[in-house]
């Protein structure tokens, strides 16, 4: 056999795809290169590696093992670029992190520096809901996860800071003279957050310990949908403070004190406790933990005049 590396990055990536056009697209290669580098890889097994049922790309049995070993021979080849940055004095490799949601608004100012510090490092960040943060830590298929809400899990942790959950509406909402009690709260038109949401688990905990469901006037799958739906005055959400900044300051939307709230969950940077971390894994903990305090004072202060009001 005499396949490429370049032919196993193409057959991987259409394994993950099941289509050449998406494949092509993710790697800017045109549709007949990629073609080709598959021919010319199915070329080199007389066992089918896909199969196209109607217009659909199948992979086999057999193609899904070879997917398996080629990806087993990339990551190899890519260790071994990664150690020879290493033997030259940088450090180098792969850090995987994944946070809830919410969490884009606090994850960049956490790796920024360290990036500039490292520009060997490759970072792979996926902002999801909390489920698949779970699921990826679980499945063993990131370093860390940034979180609000401590998943059950057996992990370790290097907590953060506070983050804040308020009354949000829209500004042309009367403000009250004081703070909206329970039955208020209640009788307002409420925008929830996707069901499994570290956000929306925090809003019912509230409305549930104190014996109110609100009115729940319709759901959506992100913090910027939810701002706009409040915006456009389809009602009231509870929502984290950190998210609705420029929508503060441009006056847009406006924080109502009500009774129980703020309320908070902690944002927390973790790892599962059977984790064997990587050298750049390793370099990244010791940073957060020396500079998490610079940095939450620098990016994040300005938080406490809002979550107190």
């Amino acid at each position: 056999m005499n396949y490429t590396l370049h032919q196993l990055q193409v057959f991987l990536k259409v394994t993950e795809t099941k289509s050449i056009t998406k494949a092509a697209e993710q790697l800017y290669l045109t549709q007949p290169a990629v073609s080709i580098q598959l021919r010319n890889f199915q070329d080199q097994f007389d066992i089918p590696l896909t199969e196209v049922v109607g217009r659909q790309l199948y992979v086999t049995e057999f193609g899904m093992e070879i997917a398996r070993a080629a990806q087993n021979i990339l990551n190899e080849v890519q260790a071994i670029n990664y150690k020879t940055m290493a033997y030259k004095g940088k450090l180098s490799g792969k850090l995987s992190i994944t946070s809830v949601s919410t969490g884009k608004y606090v994850i960049p100012f956490l790796l920024a520096d360290f990036l500039k510090q490292h520009n060997e490092v490759e970072l792979v960040l996926d902002v999801t809901n909390k489920n698949r943060v779970v699921r990826s830590l679980e499945n063993n298929e990131v370093d860390f996860a940034l979180v609000s809400l401590f998943p059950d899990l057996s992990v370790q942790s290097i907590p953060l800071m506070e983050n804040q959950l308020v009354l949000v509406a829209n500004r042309d909402f009367p403000k009250p003279q004081k703070p909206l009690t329970l039955e208020e709260i209640q009788a307002l038109p409420l925008i929830y957050r996707e069901a499994g949401s570290g956000s929306r688990f925090v809003m019912e905990r509230f409305l549930y310990q104190l014996d109110s469901k609100g009115t729940k006037k319709m759901e959506l799958t992100s913090n910027e949908a939810v701002k706009q739906a409040i915006m456009a005055g389809l009602g009231c959400s509870i929502m984290p403070v950190i998210g609705i900044k420029n929508e503060l300051q441009n006056g847009d939307v406006q924080i109502i004190p009500a009774e129980g709230l703020p309320q908070s969950s902690q944002w927390n940077m973790i790892w599962m406790k059977s984790k064997n971390l990587s050298p750049v894994a390793e370099a990244y903990k010791n940073y957060l933990l020396e500079n998490k305090s610079t940095i939450i004072q620098n990016h994040f202060g300005w938080t406490a005049q809002w979550s107190v009001l």
